[in-house]
């Protein structure tokens, strides 16, 4: 079965297909969406085409497939990957051609690959948790960009200190996660970080603002600290490869003495009927 897409052509993952020239490996230069696929169809397809669509306006890449032709072939991935729940990825970059920084007038890149989702629950005996870390990245986070070694190296850090995630401050504030979004908890009340253009606009995170209004849950969004964010009654991140995921821990601290709080488990109930 083929379980990859290059500008037009289905292949095989371990296909060399990406010539050197490829501005996505030269720099970075192109932005990217991934896609949950349950059961055959792909969850909030229109809302991950629509980012994706507005990330490449906001790095000046004009793509000049249609939404509509870019979801056929995403349609067509799905079907000839011969999965029926997978993780899609698609990359969109500024083309091939010879390294320099200037935009080439050159046709853009379209990618793909559909994969098997890897199932990820609570990690470890403590269950999940996160640590905190500067965030270090630039300033337009909005943009779902390819340019992400902050985002790794924050990601890494967290890993050797046995953490999932690693929750990212600036100014006194949390932003959000290295590939999430953060919740709090606070007497019922949901609270998340407003958007801006420090963070990203989380296709869960529309889901549970979504979910929040329908089961008539408080959801506000404004700013909080590191400390009130310990401090939280219950805490959770979420992305499209995580979903809902509970967060008992944040460095030594632990949060909702370990155990899923009452809105939390709400939350992720409602999204599992979404899907």
């Amino acid at each position: 079965m083929f379980s990859a897409y290059f500008n037009g052509a289905f292949v095989t993952c371990d296909e060399p297909v990406i010539p050197i020239d490829e501005r996505g490996h030269q720099f970075g230069d192109g932005v990217y969406e991934v896609i949950r696929v349950y059961n055959g169809q792909p969850f909030m397809l229109d809302e991950h085409i629509e980012r994706l669509y507005q990330s490449a306006a906001a790095i000046k890449l004009c793509v000049d497939s249609d939404q509509d032709t870019l979801k056929d072939s995403i349609w067509n991935l799905i079907h000839k990957s011969g999965l029926s729940s997978l993780d899609l990825y698609v990359q969109i970059t500024r083309g091939i051609a010879p390294r320099n920084h200037l935009f080439p007038e050159r046709p853009v890149s379209i990618s793909m690959t559909a994969k098997p989702f890897r199932h990820i629950s609570s990690v470890g005996e403590k269950g999940a948790g996160v640590t905190l870390h500067p965030d270090e990245r630039w300033e337009n986070c909005y943009i779902k960009s390819l340019n992400l070694l902050p985002n790794i190296l924050a990601k890494q850090t967290a890993h050797e200190k046995g953490f999932l995630e690693a929750v990212l401050v600036r100014n006194g504030k949390v932003t959000e996660g290295t590939s999430s979004n953060v919740f709090i908890v606070q007497d019922s009340s949901i609270i998340t970080t407003p958007l801006s253009k420090h963070i990203l606009s989380g296709i869960t995170r529309m889901a549970v603002k979504s979910i929040a209004e329908d089961a008539g849950i408080p959801l506000i969004e404004r700013h909080f600290s590191p400390e009130e964010m310990i401090q939280s009654d219950e805490l959770f991140i979420t992305s499209t490869t995580l979903e809902i995921m509970p967060i008992y821990w944040v460095d030594n601290h632990l949060i909702s003495e370990g155990k899923k709080g009452t809105v939390t488990r709400v939350i992720q109930e409602l999204f599992d009927r979404r899907k």
